[in-house]
């Protein structure tokens, strides 16, 4: 099982990450882009996630991964259980969903010259 303190970890060692506590939610984004999100309980954590992959990861865990709510079908978004990931599972989904809001430049960067 996944915190916020855990994924905080993470999110704060990339650049341009900043927290935010709206509506009693634990948000990170990059300027105004938010790539991941808890619920008010923490048992969720949403995060930014391509939607053209998100059918093919929801349906392979689906009791780990969910489709966002209907309000936010139209973004890539995709929610997790936190109690299903383990810390390893949740650096790399939040890594990637921080290089979808990042520029190119910024994700070679951080993550070497084969990414992005």
């Amino acid at each position: 099982m996944i915190t916020v303190e855990d994924v905080r970890a993470v999110a704060m060692g990339l650049p341009r990450t900043t927290e935010h506590l709206i509506r009693d939610r634990v948000k990170f984004r990059v300027g105004q882009l938010v790539y991941v999100a808890f619920s008010r309980d923490e048992t969720l954590m949403e995060f930014a996630f391509p939607k053209h992959e998100r059918d093919a990861l929801v349906e392979s865990e689906p009791g780990k991964f969910l489709m966002p709510g209907p309000s936010d079908l139209r973004f890539n978004w995709v929610g997790a259980r936190t109690a299903a990931l383990d810390v390893d599972e949740m650096a790399e989904l939040v890594t990637d969903a921080w290089a979808m809001c990042v520029p190119r430049f910024l994700v070679r960067e951080q993550l070497g010259d084969s990414a992005g």
